[in-house]
């Protein structure tokens, strides 16, 4: 079993970013289903984001990017995030970061 943090960095400003929508699937067979949501703090994170720990299998993590700008008034090549992911069967913590700025993003796997 494993479980998931993650936090969204505004690297253009310098700051964590606020208010950014984040939703967490699961793929099942064809379809995806929604396992966690939530909206960043004031740090730029989600506390308990997935309390219970995650199975085994493929994931997509998606950060609604282009509403955060928009509501800091800038324009970006982006409207989403998305980091498509494979937990292992042995498991483990993962946190998966986003460093976000207008006209790019970036991911690692952090500890």
């Amino acid at each position: 079993m494993s479980q998931l943090s993650t936090h969204v960095l505004d690297t253009a400003l310098g700051k964590p970013a606020t208010g950014v929508a984040i939703c967490l699937e699961q793929q099942l067979g064809d379809t995806w289903e929604t396992v966690a949501q939530g909206v960043t703090d004031s740090d730029g994170r989600l506390k308990d984001f997935t309390p219970a720990a995650l199975a085994a299998g493929r994931y997509r993590l998606t950060a609604e990017i282009g509403l955060y700008f928009a509501a800091t008034h800038r324009e970006t090549l982006y409207p989403t995030a998305q980091i498509d992911f494979v937990i292992p069967q042995n498991g483990g913590h993962y946190h998966l970061p986003f460093l976000i700025s207008p006209w790019s993003w970036s991911t690692y796997r952090g500890s």
